[in-house]
Parts: structure tokens; C-alpha cells; sequence
């Protein structure tokens, strides 16, 4: 396994992150597809005996249970200081804002859960998952930075964001002396490029980690076109972020599978391969032991330069899809894609 710095921060994380939206009851919240504890932990298992380090979850994800089967069983495989766990906080809910509990007491109170939930003393980091119109930036910022004075955070990242939200974040966070976001997560991958029109060029010039999700587009990029999975059967928000008949897609697609061919390895591998070129650490759901092998792999494979050529030459446009869709300004009565 690789490893590197996330960011400007002290957070040595591999190559490959374990996205752990597939973790957790598949009883309660909002998936149906999700893994047991029992499954989750062989999956984690097998993770941390390859050399990955790095866990992503979200207080949000099945209610709380994926952070509750990921620190339970971090707890029992590995030393806590080993390993990287990185959770997410939401925007208030209308109904804290209609209580009248500010910002900050909604990120403190999502913290302390988390922690809670992971059974942990610190989260190394904690990320803001989508930006909330209805609380000013200096109050997100201060709360957070709070909590990594406080030891209970380590460093702070930003999820589903604009470009010119984080600059502004960050540059506000300089003014006031408050910690800066050092890592951005966003839906990126060989048919969902469109942050590389702003937001890849500031996280260059700023030194913030790109650590993406949906690397594989819900697994469209890892294998053919006539392959159904039970999630795609039952995950409305797999099947709303791409629209199966975009023709462009498809060759891209179809570009990937043939340089699998041509390499001997899976297309899993060659996406991923092409992805490593381009960010930090991508976010990778895991729900089988064999994503593992390929994700790593993946990290040892070099594609030459007409390769990364012939993978991008037919990308065209895309409206952005999933939660970036909602990064606007809602009322109250509006839910989020993470509202059951």
C-alpha cells in the first residue's frame, strides 16, 4: 500500500480510502443494500491486513450504524493511532432552526454523537458534508475550530462544496485566524469531471487534498453495460447521479474496458489507475472483499500517457448530479438527499 500526506495536514493516509456508505443496518436509515455487522467487519478486516488506514463514514449514513460497526471494530482489530477515521456533520435540520439552536450547537451536538458512535476520543477528520445556507460560514468555521482545539478533531475537510465556497472558507478562516479546510471530497471520476473546471485548480495552488467519492460512477466504470447489482435495483440516489442513455458516457466506458483487455486487469483497475493520476486518496465503497485487491492494485498500476489521453478525449459536459444538485439555497420546508 502507498501512503502520503493529506494535504498541509499531519494525516498519513493510504492511497485508497474505504467509503463506509455501505456499512450499517440495512433495517434503518436510508439504504436497503447496506452490509451487516458481521459482513462489514470481515470487509474492514481484510482492509486494515492489506495497509489502508484511512475510513470514511458519515454521521448520517444508516442512521448512525456505519460509524458504530466501523469503531467497534477499529476498537477490536487495530491501535486506534494507526488509523485515520475521517465522519461527516450535516447542515441544521429545519427543525433545530425552528428551535432556535445555533450552528454551532448543531455541530457540537453531531460531534459528540459521532464520537459517541465510534466510541473514540478524537475524529482525525471531520468534515462538513454539504454547505449550509441557512448558517453563516464564521459560525462553521469557529465551531470547528473549537473542536480541534479542543483535541476532539484533528483536521477539518469539506464535502460537495464550489470552488468559491471553500475559497472563501479558507480565506476567512486566514483572516480570523481559525483552521482551514485541508481536504475536499467530491463526485469526481472518468464521466463526472466537472470540478476540474475550478475546484481541482485551487486545491492545487492551496495544497488541499482531493479525495473524491463515487470513483467507479456506482460502478459503471468497473464493469459491462448489461451487469445489474442489487444496489442499482434498490439505491434511487446510485441510479439519479447518471443518466444511463448519455451516449458520451458510454464510450468512456467502453474506452476503459478495452484498455482492461489490453493490460490483463479489471476495469476496476484502470479507472482507479487513471483516478490516482489526479487526487489524493478516492473514497471507494466497499462491499466485497475482491474491491480490495482490485483498489490496490489499482495503485501500482501506471498507465502511459496516451492512455490518460485516450480515457479523457470524449468527456463532454455534465449537469451536476446527487448532492452537488442540492448545494443551493433551500427553505426550510426542502429536504436533502440525506433526509429519510
Amino acid at each position: 500500500m502507498l501512503y502520503t500526506y493529506l494535504g498541509t495536514s499531519d494525516l498519513y493516509v493510504s492511497r485508497i480510502c474505504i467509503g463506509c456508505m455501505g456499512f450499517g443496518n440495512p433495517e434503518t436509515g436510508q439504504h436497503q443494500w447496506t452490509l451487516n455487522e458481521e459482513k462489514t467487519r470481515s470487509v474492514i478486516k481484510y482492509g486494515l491486513e492489506q495497509g489502508i488506514n484511512f475510513f470514511d463514514t458519515a454521521i448520517a449514513y444508516q442512521n448512525g450504524s456505519s460509524e458504530r460497526y466501523l469503531g467497534k471494530a477499529i476498537r477490536d482489530m487495530a491501535k486506534r493511532e494507526d488509523i485515520i477515521i475521517a465522519t461527516k456533520f450535516l447542515p441544521r435540520t429545519p427543525q433545530q432552526i425552528e428551535s432556535g439552536i445555533s450552528g454551532k450547537e448543531a455541530i457540537t451536538q453531531s460531534l459528540n454523537q459521532s464520537l459517541k458512535n465510534l466510541g473514540t476520543d478524537y475524529i482525525d477528520l471531520f468534515i462538513y458534508h454539504i454547505w449550509d445556507y441557512n448558517t453563516q460560514i464564521i459560525d462553521v468555521l469557529t465551531a470547528l475550530h473549537e473542536a480541534v482545539c479542543s483535541g476532539k478533531v484533528r483536521s477539518i475537510g469539506i464535502s460537495n462544496c464550489y470552488a468559491w465556497q471553500l475559497a472563501q472558507a479558507n480565506t476567512l478562516a486566514k483572516m480570523e485566524r481559525l483552521t482551514p479546510f485541508v481536504s475536499a471530497q467530491s463526485h469526481y471520476n472518468l464521466i463526472m469531471r466537472e470540478d476540474e473546471r475550478e475546484l481541482f485548480q485551487l486545491c492545487h495552488e492551496e495544497q488541499i487534498a482531493l479525495t473524491p467519492y463515487s470513483p467507479l460512477a456506482s460502478g459503471r466504470l468497473c464493469r459491462n453495460r448489461t451487469i445489474q447489482t442489487h444496489r442499482l435495483e434498490h439505491d434511487d440516489y446510485a441510479r439519479m447521479k447518471y443518466d444511463h442513455t448519455h451516449l458520451q458516457d458510454q464510450i468512456i466506458i467502453d474506452r476503459v474496458e478495452e484498455l482492461a483487455h489490453k493490460y490483463h486487469v479489471s476495469m476496476t483497475e484502470i479507472s482507479l489507475a487513471w483516478l490516482l493520476t489526479k487526487v489524493t486518496a478516492p473514497v471507494m465503497g466497499i462491499t466485497q472483499i475482491h474491491q480490495i485487491d482490485a483498489a490496490i492494485h489499482a495503485t501500482q498500476l501506471k498507465l502511459k500517457p496516451e492512455d490518460l489521453s485516450y480515457l479523457e478525449e470524449k468527456y463532454q459536459p455534465h449537469a451536476l448530479s446527487g448532492i452537488m444538485a442540492q448545494n443551493t439555497k433551500y427553505t426550510k420546508d426542502q429536504k436533502q438527499v440525506w433526509t429519510k
